[in-house]
């Protein structure tokens, strides 16, 4: 049997054909279309010559940071709480977060960080290199736990 011949029985019968990975079950990202770019020196914009500025490129991914953020809000304000945005270094990769309301008081909000936020972050946003996060100390303990108790309640 030859090769075409071989590649002709694999198509007909499906055989050979590899599954790719599955794609994430998660809320897709998508990247803003970039803002009209600034003219280049010596006349030429940077759209004529078809490269992205840098300006252009960190825009697109403080958009899609924010994106991700907001689709991640849901699930944590599901339990009482919320996530913040405190501050973003786009260009070094660097993410800070704070968790508010009874995620400021929760037991578990350092995995809520680092299993969660942080690990979305990584695998969505290839340029995130480190995520900073906390909770917010100045939140009130009352008003923290009127927030909710969300799934995890530790016993005492």
């Amino acid at each position: 049997m030859t090769a075409a011949e071989r590649d002709q029985a694999r198509a007909h019968d499906g055989a050979g054909s590899m599954p790719g990975p599955e794609p994430p079950s998660s809320v897709p990202v998508s990247v803003p279309v970039p803002a009209p770019r600034r003219a280049a020196p010596g006349g030429a914009s940077a759209r004529s010559t078809g490269e992205p500025t840098r300006d252009d490129e960190l825009a697109a991914r403080r958009a899609a940071l924010e994106e991700l953020i907001e689709a991640m809000r849901p699930a944590v304000q599901a339990d009482g709480g919320d996530l913040e945005l405190v501050d973003a270094d786009v260009a070094a990769g660097v993410v800070e977060v704070r968790l508010r309301g009874a995620c400021s008081t929760c037991a578990i909000a350092s995995a809520t960080l680092q299993g969660g936020v942080e690990r979305i972050l990584r695998d969505r946003l290839p340029w995130v290199v480190e995520v900073r996060g906390g909770v917010d100390e100045e939140e009130d303990p009352f008003a923290s736990l009127a927030a909710g108790r969300g799934a995890y309640v530790p016993r005492f």
